[in-house]
């Protein structure tokens, strides 16, 4: 994610989240902490056809990762976006080398609980009223990574990876990376 697809990030987040979209502000917040040797995030986009159809975003701090969001456009549904992304989270979750990740989804979102537990992640607890002002509680799941190797992915590794028709691209402490 680079800073010219935060607008089109904001129309999808307050399109998929009316009630507790994430502001400018916190998107900026998180990009300026994914570039550079001392980065700390990940954030991608997910393209087709020229329009921003998904994205999410991965904080790692001492071997911790929390997806910090994900999402994909309700015409991308069922279509694997929502698996591509979280497997790209994923890896890089083992290039900040993570030992586990964790999130929070909406009790009442039951579509995502099964894409997570598809990729291994458990349910550890509830954040009770976590989503505001509906004060909906958080379902807090944890991923154990698998120890790496050259060629170790993480759990998730039978998971497609990102297709030309929905490419996936982001930024992460890469100083190359435009």
């Amino acid at each position: 994610m680079r800073w010219w697809d935060i607008e089109p990030v904001l129309a999808l987040e307050r399109e998929l989240f009316p009630e507790d979209a994430w502001s400018a502000g916190m998107f900026w917040s998180e990009l300026a902490h994914a570039r550079g040797a001392g980065a700390t995030r990940r954030y991608l986009v997910a393209e087709r056809d020229g329009r921003v159809v998904g994205y999410g975003g991965l904080c790692a701090i001492d071997a911790t990762g929390d997806i910090q969001t994900i999402a994909t456009a309700r015409d991308q549904w069922g279509t694997g976006l929502g698996a591509r992304l979280l497997t790209e989270l994923l890896s890089a979750a083992t290039a900040f080398e993570c030992r586990e990740v964790l999130l929070e989804v909406r009790v009442d979102n039951l579509r995502a609980q099964r894409l997570y537990e598809r990729f291994g992640f458990e349910p550890i607890g509830f954040r009770r009223g976590y989503y505001q002002p509906g004060n909906v509680d958080a379902l807090v799941m944890r991923l154990v990574m698998r120890p790496t190797t050259e060629s170790a992915e993480p759990s998730a590794s039978a998971e497609p990876s990102a297709s030309p028709a929905s490419p996936v691209h982001g930024t992460q402490g890469n100083p190359t990376h435009g």
